[in-house]
């Protein structure tokens, strides 16, 4: 039995189960979260929490995403979870695994994604006094708004300002062009 029909047979019709890449992947409702997270680590030996994080999918919401690992298999799993931008919060993870405790904070600081009894988000990264989630999509870089943007026009920008290149160095002994006798 695969790894996906033992997570649809385990979790039934609540999870969307996909194989792709070599990887296992589980979409969850919100609500099931945390029961479906400690199905898959008590009767699957998903015991091997590696990370959590979140994606910004614009007007669709966030994506807490969740990789477990079962060492005694080889094999991995990743869950996902999805909530909306005006209501960015999941439950908490850290009853089921005591390492979600910073992956939470890091996404709460970067994303501000709620999570629902976490013990103490408290900020872990940012610099005391700092104002935004980073990583969501609206946030604007303030060296992006400061200085020109170095790499290729992003549509809409015209090269007009761009930074003029630097000029080119010819290797010493090689007259300038136009200098040749």
């Amino acid at each position: 039995m695969t790894l996906v029909e033992q997570v649809q047979g385990l979790l039934g019709a609540v999870a969307r189960c996909s194989w792709s890449y070599e990887q296992a992947t589980v979409d969850l409702p919100r609500e099931e979260w945390v029961p479906a997270v400690t199905a898959v680590r008590d009767r699957l030996g998903m015991v091997l929490f590696d990370w959590l994080g979140a994606v910004d999918e614009g007007d669709a919401g966030f994506d807490v995403v969740l990789r477990l690992w079962a060492p005694a298999d080889r094999r991995g799993l990743l869950l996902r979870t999805r909530c909306p931008r005006d209501d960015a919060r999941v439950p908490s993870l850290t009853a089921v695994f005591a390492g979600a405790d910073w992956h939470e904070r890091e996404t709460w600081e970067m994303f501000d994604i709620a999570f629902d009894g976490h013990p103490g988000l408290v900020p872990l990264l940012l610099p005391d006094g700092f104002v935004g989630a980073p990583l969501r999509k609206e946030f604007v870089l303030a060296t992006r708004a400061a200085q020109p943007w170095p790499g290729a026009p992003e549509p809409g920008e015209s090269r007009a300002d761009a930074v003029p290149g630097r000029r080119r160095v010819l290797p010493p002994g090689v007259p300038a062009p136009g200098t040749w006798p």
